[in-house]
Parts: structure tokens; C-alpha cells; sequence
């Protein structure tokens, strides 16, 4: 499958709070919040969910096509991407604006506060997908993801004008996004990518309740947390996969972007829902257990043998053959 990636490309900025933020919060105060966290620990890493998607696909043998905007300080970035199978030529550079910055900050039981500056990624509105089809003999899917709100929606209007199956990924964006917009975005998708409470923010701002949203889009699929996934479709029952054992807990940022990078692999492998969620939560694990959202290393054999003692022989033996491609 030629699968096109469009969504933010940015530098994380990860901090380390060595305590629960919850304890710092005061119920009656929370109208007047002035809070400043002593940071112990900071890891400048690559990141932006569309790069992050990008490059978990690429190191599982696809080449997915990046699709956004950053700026004229993306050249070291670009080779990183490049050395790992992602189609970066559909990425515009801007000539005045920095690449977008995430600055993120984790206490010790994994919630987060974060901020994101958008920078050049405002210019994502620009890009036109019809010339990237052009480029690499038309378009199998689209995953739209965080971005610049007017390119959310404009990719997604382009995709249904033009025929391209899309993916609806707003995830960070639906709290900037109006209900109007959301209802652009989702209506029509093949594929409706939320965590829980994404999900109910989603109803609640559009409107449409579960059942009105299944019959909308093909396929819902709603990550759980330490749970794993469930996956929705009209009239079937849900399918719901479990998360990989992790060995360690490290950062949870990036998580949900390597589960997805999973399963669109799962799926341009032609395998099954289950199947492919199943290869993204494990995709997911390897993030989990390491700083930064795209340091993490995928050995095919050990990866193989831990996917096989998650979900079984039968399992491995769907994924076996796709490795290392």
C-alpha cells in the first residue's frame, strides 16, 4: 500500500518531574493556577506524530510518504528519516519559520503537561495532496493526523474530491477544533484513530453519540492504555487486543504513534484487524520502555519472539514473514 502520513513534524522537548502533579493542584485554586515544576532530567529528541507514525513503518520494512512542513533546520532530521525507509520528498520547508517544538513534562506516575509551538507547521495548509499521488502512482490511504487545523481539514476535503481513502487521526487537535470542523474530519473516514478520551470528546463536541459515529466510519479504533485497544465496526462485535508486556516503564510519549505505525503496517500487509492491532501494541511496547519516540531499535528476531509470547505461535507465524522486508 502507498500510504501517506500527513500530520506535525516537530522536536520533543522531554522533562522529568520527580513527583505527582496531582499533589501540587489545589481543588478551590484551580481557576488561578501558577505552578513552575523543578525539572531534574531533559532529552531534546525528533518527533511530531506524522514522523513518529513515519518512522515506526519504516522500521518495519515499509516506506511511507511524510507528508507536512517544517523548517530550514529539518536537513538533519531528513537524513534520520530517510535512513529509515520514510519518503520525505512531499515535505515543505518553510523559508521564515522553525520547525514545530513539543515540550512535554512527565511525573512519576506518567501524566503529562504539555505544550506545542506551532511554527512552521502553520504551513502545512498548503500542501496539495494530488501532486504527491502524482509523484508515487496515486494514493491507498491517507492518515491525517495533528497539524495545522486548516490542513486537517484540507487534506480531508481533498481526499474526498479526489477518492483517496483517509484516516481520521486528530488526537491533540480536538481541543482546538470546533465541532463543525471534527465532523469534517471524521465523516467518511475509512479509519477513526482516538484514545478513550478522545473519543468521548469527540461525541461530545460533534454531537453523535458511538452508535451515529460507526455509521460514519468504517472502522473505530480506540486505544485503551494499559489495556491495549478495542476495535469498532458497524453491526460486528468489537474486537478488543491486550498490550504487550513491557519490560520497563520508561516514557510513555509516542506510544499511540508507534501503535499505529503497527497496525497501518498490519493492514498494507493485508493481515487482519486483530492482527494488526495486535502487531501495534507491540510496536507500542518497545516505545514505552524507551526515552524519546523514535530511539527505540527493532530487531526482527527478538521482536518476533516477544510478539510470539504475547498473542501466541500462530500470531508469529502471520508476522514472520514481513519482517525485515
Amino acid at each position: 500500500m502507498r500510504i501517506a502520513v500527513a500530520g506535525s513534524i516537530a522536536t520533543d522537548h522531554l522533562m522529568t518531574f520527580p513527583g505527582r502533579f496531582a499533589d501540587q493542584l489545589v481543588a478551590e485554586q484551580l481557576h488561578t493556577v501558577s505552578l513552575s515544576f523543578l525539572i531534574d532530567t531533559l532529552d531534546i529528541r525528533r518527533g511530531g506524530v506524522a514522523a513518529n507514525i513515519s518512522f515506526g513503518m519504516g522500521v518495519l520494512g515499509l516506506r511511507p510518504i511524510l507528508v507536512g512542513a517544517t523548517g530550514a533546520d529539518f536537513a538533519e532530521y531528513r537524513s534520520w528519516l530517510q535512513r529509515h525507509n520514510v519518503d520525505t520528498e512531499s515535505v515543505h520547508i518553510s523559508e521564515t519559520r522553525h520547525t514545530a517544538r513539543f515540550m512535554c513534562t512527565t511525573d512519576e506516575d506518567h501524566n503529562q503537561i504539555a505544550s506545542f509551538y506551532t511554527g512552521a507547521m502553520a504551513e502545512a495548509r498548503y500542501i496539495e495532496l494530488k501532486p504527491i499521488a502524482d509523484r508515487v502512482g496515486n494514493l491507498d490511504l491517507v492518515l491525517i493526523g495533528a497539524d495545522d487545523p486548516q490542513a486537517m481539514v484540507r487534506h480531508t476535503q481533498e481526499c474526498r474530491t479526489r477518492g483517496y481513502a483517509f484516516a481520521a487521526d486528530p488526537s491533540q487537535q480536538l481541543a482546538r477544533l470546533e465541532g463543525d470542523d471534527i465532523r469534517e474530519i471524521v465523516d467518511g473516514a475509512a479509519y477513526l484513530f482516538t484514545n478513550e478520551y478522545e473519543a468521548a470528546l469527540i461525541e461530545s463536541k460533534t454531537g453523535w453519540d458511538a452508535e451515529e459515529i460507526l455509521t460514519r466510519v468504517g472502522t473505530r479504533v480506540t486505544t485503551l492504555g494499559s489495556k491495549g485497544v478495542r476495535i469498532d465496526r458497524k453491526g460486528e462485535a468489537p474486537i478488543t487486543v491486550g498490550c504487550a508486556p513491557e519490560e520497563r516503564k520508561t516514557d510513555p510519549t509516542g506510544v499511540g504513534d508507534a501503535f499505529r505505525a503497527g497496525f497501518l503496517a498490519g493492514l498494507s500487509w493485508e493481515l487482519e484487524l486483530e492482527r494488526s492491532a495486535q502487531l501495534g501494541c507491540m510496536l507500542a511496547t518497545l516505545v514505552i520502555e524507551t526515552v524519546g519516540t523514535q530511539e527505540y531499535e527493532l530487531r526482527p528476531a527478538a521482536f518476533l519472539k516477544r510478539f510470539e509470547n504475547a498473542y501466541g505461535a500462530e500470531a508469529a507465524a502471520d508476522i514472520r514473514a514481513h519482517l525485515g522486508r
